[in-house]
């Protein structure tokens, strides 16, 4: 009876689905460091990443529409260990992405008490481990709890920003004031002279992640095969259009000598209030920037975990962490999570700075991340030869060689992005290389490795019956 869900939603409430999961405020300074040329880069990641990851999840998740997502996907491919390791590595990723999002939180809230807070790193990991913790019980009370934080929150939070200082942004070329972007079609092309330029770009990829989420919602529409290709399609015209403008927008005011990563959003609103006499509106904005975070981090914080918890029922983890509250909340995996993010967070005590800080685990987010699509597109095309006769409401366009292109397309884009993140940003200082290096070797290997030992010394009675 699963499988025959309620046909609820229309094309406005996917696309709304998707624009909430994806677009995200933090990608802005990477993309805007890039100036005129990020335009182009996101023509390429939409093209070869993006695009290929939402068309195939939308088919394997009308096609096995069960609660499990990815791990559900890739265990109909090549078997429970593939799906473990894989929903294992989804999970992981989001721990090392709550850290990088919770220190913009951070960053957010020193302006409105001392904005040199921002370069604290003791401040930091404080903001940090308050608000994961919080969030956390917060989560372990139910999804009535955290859902009351989500989607007004991503709304309020994210897209009135984003829209707010694309508006900005407008003005500002209107009123003929000094920009501090190149447009023309020399900067629109990239000048690729050392991979450390391209490694921003990775974090913008990132962005992007995401789609395999809410393809979970495709099975809901009201016509699949008609609806979902359209709300693909506008889908992608908002994120894709409110990312670039809004990173322009960015780039008008701020020098990429003088764009940071992590606080280059915030710093673009102040140089726009301060030069229109808004500078009241600042507090508010930083306010607003900060329920969208929360909310954001409220809305991911279950769904991996849930994901996760598939997977130890089917018996890849010991009892223990199958365990469930009252309000039905994985309260074992949520606390191991909580206590995972707190370890990983001291490396803001390590780093010379928070932003270098907010970069390594940004990085190892976006490394660990890109390798689980990586078994989502081999997937894709194995099943389309191991279950052709599988009934799936909406399949990639020209049949297998269709599959085949795209897929084909985003693995490559998955590998290049994986590689390119192990060189240090040219745009940022990371101190010890070394030690830069070695943290996304052995963090990369070691979160691949716990869930090879796991399956490896498993029983038979961690299976749920």
């Amino acid at each position: 009876m699963q499988v025959n869900k309620r046909k609820v939603l229309s094309v406005f409430s996917l696309v709304m689905i998707n624009v909430i999961a994806i677009d995200s405020l933090r990608g802005i300074p990477m993309g805007a460091h890039y100036g005129f040329a990020l335009i182009f880069y996101y023509v390429l990641a939409g093209l070869t990443f993006f695009i290929p990851s939402a068309l195939v999840s939308a088919e394997l998740a009308t096609a096995w529409p069960q609660t499990g997502g990815i791990y559900v996907w890739v265990r109909e491919a090549f078997g429970v260990p593939a799906g473990f390791i894989v929903s294992w590595i989804q999970w992981i990723y989001n721990i090392c992405w709550y850290p990088t999002i919770l220190s913009f939180l951070g960053a957010t809230l020193a302006y409105l008490i001392d904005p040199k807070l921002a370069d604290n790193c003791l401040y930091m990991l404080a903001v940090v481990l308050i608000s994961y913790w919080v969030l956390t019980a917060i989560t372990l009370r139910g999804m009535r709890a955290s859902g009351m934080v989500s989607s007004i929150a991503a709304i309020l939070g994210t897209l009135f920003p984003m829209v707010f200082i694309t508006v900005l942004g407008i003005v500002w070329l209107f009123m003929g004031k000094p920009i501090d972007l190149s447009v023309n079609f020399a900067a629109f092309i990239p000048s690729i002279k050392s991979p450390r330029n391209l490694v921003l770009l990775t974090g913008m990829v990132y962005t992007l992640v995401g789609m395999e989420m809410s393809a979970a919602h495709a099975q809901e529409v009201k016509n699949p095969r008609r609806d979902y290709p359209r709300a693909l399609l506008y889908s992608t015209i908002i994120i894709f259009v409110s990312l670039i403008v809004s990173s322009l927008a960015v780039a008008l005011v701020l020098p990429t000598k003088r764009l940071d990563i992590l606080t280059g959003l915030l710093d673009a609103f102040r140089a726009f209030f301060a030069s229109f006499g808004l500078a009241w509106l600042m507090p508010l904005i930083a306010i607003l920037i900060s329920v969208g975070i929360i909310g954001g981090v409220g809305a991911w914080m279950i769904g991996p975990t849930r994901g996760l918890l598939v997977a130890a029922q089917d018996g890849c983890v010991p009892p223990l962490l199958q365990k469930i509250n009252k309000k039905n909340m994985p309260i074992t995996l949520l606390l191991i999570q909580a206590i995972i993010v707190t370890i990983i967070s001291t490396v803001f005590l390590v780093m010379p700075s928070v932003t270098s800080s907010f970069w390594i685990l940004s990085d190892l987010t976006m490394q660990l991340a890109m390798s689980s699509y990586l078994f989502l597109f081999a997937a894709a095309i194995y099943l389309r030869y191991k279950r052709p006769k599988v009934a799936r409401p909406y399949k990639v366009p020209f049949n297998n060689i269709g599959m085949w292109v795209i897929c084909v397309a985003g693995i490559i884009a998955s590998l290049c992005a994986i590689l390119i993140g192990y060189f240090p940003p040219s745009q940022i200082k990371v101190g010890n290389i070394v030690f830069y290096e070695s943290f996304l070797i052995i963090g990369f290997g070691l979160f691949y490795a716990i869930p090879l030992l796991l399956y490896r010394f498993r029983k038979r009675s961690w299976r749920l019956e």
